[in-house]
């Protein structure tokens, strides 16, 4: 069955898979990123970054259609740029969920037939089949085809451009979890839809997001204290993996920068060559949305503040983790003047991932020697990293011989942390180098240590 998607109040907006795909005004996708031509210097760094990303299976750059940089928007993910993101989700579900007792996970549907209280554009999901029959239907005047269209349109399912509105309509249900007492939270993360910008001239497939969501319920006369303490508690979160902490700030939001909803919004942004762009959206929206959810409830909306029974204000964080992916693979992209072996100039490309995010963590390698039996040792090694939880790339299953040179290079700009080199040697002595992406130096240790090793590293990475 063939459906379309249509946004409200602007046109047509077609899905894809089993969907009709079509566009009014196809935008050119980029053939190649070397084809981003530009004689600044910020341009030539994002330039060099998508080159990296496509090189090394961060980011699928040729089926990006437009600008995503500035957009936020979902792109194809390669292996590595699906991790990225995963641990990016992870840490931020660990920070938010997991290390709290008040804050609940949450999973609410991609479709709904209720009516959004937050006040956005609408997006729904239309019958395709269903409208061309209309279309297509003898007898029909144009008010009657547009009133049996409307109807379709009124009746059919709208996809979610937000997740605040789904922790809305759970928060009757949680109230038995908290005992009906203040503060607590909602959490959820997930797939959104959303317009694409500067598409309002006529029928476009929407964009998808990448989000994380909390909304948390606090008392009305706390509500301003707990906007400022999330905002603190999230740009610390942002600076933690980072290299450059310093491109990542908080910022207040002007009145009417986030509709008059809200009565007061901070922004968590991050510093692009292009500017300023918001990572994650923090918004005290009263009680507002909380009455236009639950109509007429407004006494079984009260919870304990103390002695008394208050109706909650919400806050809501919201996060896009896509554009979280682009800041921190920009703000760990170094390049660095060096001198190769034959004394010639080139710049060292090295994506310095926080340990923690690095998708990863070890990369095996052999020189030269007997290809049969270095192969064996490189894979137990490589299942005993496994089965402790260390992501290790079976760079030995590669047939092209690389110098030690080619392969730093290739491992740096992949971002990762240590490479083992085995060699013939190996195999008498049990003894590796291993090379540390961020200092370049190498050591020897026996190949029973490596785990040991990795292990102790990424743990006191964490507790930084």
């Amino acid at each position: 069955m063939l459906t379309r998607c249509i946004r409200t109040q602007i046109g047509i907006h077609n899905m894809p898979s089993q969907l009709l795909l079509r566009f009014a005004n196809p935008p050119q996708p980029w053939r190649d990123c070397r084809g981003l031509a530009s004689d600044t210097e910020d341009n030539d760094q994002i330039k060099t970054l998508m080159q990296l990303c496509s090189d090394r299976y961060y980011m699928i750059c040729d089926a990006l259609n437009g600008d995503p940089f500035h957009l936020g928007i979902s792109r194809p993910y390669g292996p590595l740029g699906m991790e990225l993101r995963k641990s990016i989700l992870d840490k931020w579900w660990t920070s938010v969920v997991i290390s709290r007792a008040q804050v609940f996970g949450i999973s609410t549907m991609h479709l709904t037939k209720t009516i959004s209280a937050t006040g956005q554009n609408t997006l729904k999901l239309v019958d395709s089949t269903a409208l061309d029959r209309i279309i297509n239907q003898k007898g029909l005047n144009r008010d009657q085809a547009r009133d049996t269209m409307s109807k379709q349109l009124q009746d059919s399912s709208t996809l979610r451009t937000n997740l605040l509105q789904g922790a809305l309509e759970q928060y009757l249900p949680s109230l038995e979890l908290v005992n009906r007492r203040l503060p607590f939270g909602l959490a959820e993360t997930g797939v959104c839809y959303q317009p694409l910008e500067g598409q309002t001239d006529g029928p476009s497939c929407p964009a998808e997001v990448t989000r994380a969501s909390l909304v948390w319920f606090c008392s009305p006369r706390t509500s301003s204290q707990w906007l400022d303490y999330w905002a603190r508690q999230r740009l610390q979160w942002w600076r933690k993996f980072a290299l450059g902490p310093s491109s990542f700030s908080c910022s207040e939001v002007s009145d009417g920068g986030e509709g008059e909803r809200a009565s007061r919004a901070v922004r968590i942004l991050y510093q692009f060559p292009w500017g300023a762009e918001p990572l994650e959206t923090l918004c005290n929206l009263g009680d507002t949305e909380l009455l236009q959810t639950h109509r007429g409830s407004r006494a079984k909306l009260q919870c304990r503040d103390g002695r008394k029974y208050v109706l909650p204000h919400v806050i809501s964080v919201c996060g896009n983790i896509d554009r979280g992916v682009l800041a921190y693979l920009h703000n760990s992209l170094q390049e660095v003047k060096k001198t190769d072996s034959k004394q010639r100039l080139y710049k060292r490309k090295v994506l310095k991932l926080h340990p923690s995010l690095a998708p990863v963590k070890v990369a095996l390698d052999m020189g030269r020697g007997p290809t049969v039996e270095l192969r064996q040792v490189c894979e137990g090694l490589l299942q005993e990293l496994l089965e402790g939880g260390i992501s290790a790339w079976p760079g030995y299953l590669d047939t092209m011989h690389s110098t030690m040179e080619q392969l730093s290079t290739k491992y740096d700009e992949m971002g990762v942390l240590f490479t083992v080199l085995m060699a013939d040697s190996t195999l008498e002595s049990g003894l590796v180098q291993v090379r540390n992406r961020d200092t370049t130096i190498k050591e020897t240790m026996h190949i029973s240590q490596v785990k040991i090793f990795l292990t102790k590293y990424i743990r006191a990475s964490e507790n930084v």
